[in-house]
């Protein structure tokens, strides 16, 4: 004789356990990661918006109009967000460490064929790659300009709102260190970042045949021998702490 199915009584809350399944997780997560979650994802997009911006407004000063054609001469984050790197992996970095120097967005199309007769297609080039990186440095001196602007004249501004202070200050910090970190990271002589186009033409067909493991290079070096970053980074920042008399990279490195 078959053996009676089981009674149903015994899982008198699957539905339940199913329905808070989605808080159980919240409450997994640690009650500042939103937090900084915000103080990453909002400095990279903007960080990474305007570094393609100024690959895209360089090439077309030089006469290049083609990533204006494409809809990449803005400053609309949209145009320019790439999922994978400028959201997940931050998010990623946010999770297992807390901070990430790491992001990169769709890459800015230029056609050094339709520089203008007045530079030459590899000088071109080399200033159009050098524009991303700069842009970052420049957003990273405004970062602790501003920082000791309101230092000294609206200290109220920087006034600690919380345990891990000011979020204004923790926003300027963010930029400040990670802005350091795309513009080092950016300058790394491996494609496709900006440093590969630096590298002289007779090492195109090195920078070519790396391309296809370039990224399996740069997960290396990030993971492995991280303090070709790191340190760079550090140098940079108390350079420009000095410069400014202040001291905004905090706890970040």
């Amino acid at each position: 004789m078959a053996s009676p199915p089981p009674p149903t009584f015994l899982f008198p809350h699957a539905r339940s356990r199913a329905t808070y399944l989605p808080v159980l997780l919240a409450l997994t997560i640690p009650p500042d990661f939103l937090l900084r979650v915000v103080v990453v994802l909002v400095p990279m997009i903007l960080s990474l918006t305007v570094h393609e911006y100024a690959h895209a407004w360089t090439a077309s000063k030089l006469g290049d109009d083609t990533a204006e054609r494409m809809g990449r001469l803005t400053l609309s984050p949209l145009a320019h967000i790439d999922i994978f790197g400028t959201i997940l992996i931050p998010l990623f970095s946010v999770f297992s460490s807390g901070f990430g120097l790491i992001g990169w967005a769709r890459p800015t199309p230029i056609s050094p064929q339709r520089f203008s007769r007045n530079v030459t297609m590899r000088t071109g080039i080399v200033v159009t790659a050098m524009a991303g990186p700069l842009s970052n440095l420049l957003l990273a001196v405004l970062s602790i300009a501003l920082f000791s602007f309101l230092l000294r004249f609206v200290p109220g501004a920087l006034a600690s709102t919380g345990p891990r202070g000011s979020g204004v200050v923790m926003l300027l910090q963010s930029m400040f260190v990670l802005n350091i970190g795309l513009f080092l990271f950016n300058l790394f002589p491996i494609p496709p970042l900006d440093g590969s186009r630096l590298l002289p033409r007779s090492m195109d067909d090195l920078v070519a045949a790396v391309g296809p493991y370039s990224w399996i290079l740069l997960l290396l070096i990030i993971n492995f021998v991280p303090f070709l970053l790191s340190v760079p980074v550090a140098l940079i920042a108390r350079l420009l702490e000095a410069v400014f008399q202040t001291h905004l990279s905090g706890g970040w490195l």
